[in-house]
């Protein structure tokens, strides 16, 4: 929520809604102790149905190759190269459909236990990619 990637709602009687699930990784150091633990909320979309709740997908990558070339070509150039890293996967798209997903489990806002999640697209912080 702090993201403003989705607002709590009621559930509309016509809508599908997403599943949703929470993965939790352990990482470790190669002594084998703890360094941290990690956890991300995860859309599953195989509960989605073509042509009813989305038209078409797509998922932006890249070879490794095309980085290495992209780099090498920056320092033949002297270019200088600049690394960010993304909070959040919902900032790389933009969306034309209404998605509701389930409220991440553990997280349920207090009086609204039925209620689901809107994606936000509007927003001007945040655009969707699924």
């Amino acid at each position: 929520m702090k993201n403003y990637v989705w607002e709590i709602v009621p559930k509309p009687s016509d809508k599908s809604v997403v599943i949703s699930k929470w993965i939790f990784k352990i990482k470790h150091i190669v002594d084998g102790s703890i360094e941290k633990y990690k956890a991300r909320f995860v859309a599953r979309g195989s509960s989605q149905k073509e042509g009813i709740d989305y038209e078409k997908t797509f998922a932006p990558t890249t070879r490794y190759t095309t980085i290495r070339s992209l780099l090498s070509f920056a320092a033949t150039m002297g270019w200088n190269i600049h690394q960010m890293d993304v909070k959040t996967t919902f900032l790389n798209g933009t969306i034309d459909e209404e998605v509701y997903i389930e409220q991440p489990q553990g997280f349920k806002v207090h009086n609204r236990d039925t209620h689901i999640c809107s994606l936000k697209c509007e927003n001007s912080k945040t655009e969707i990619m699924l």
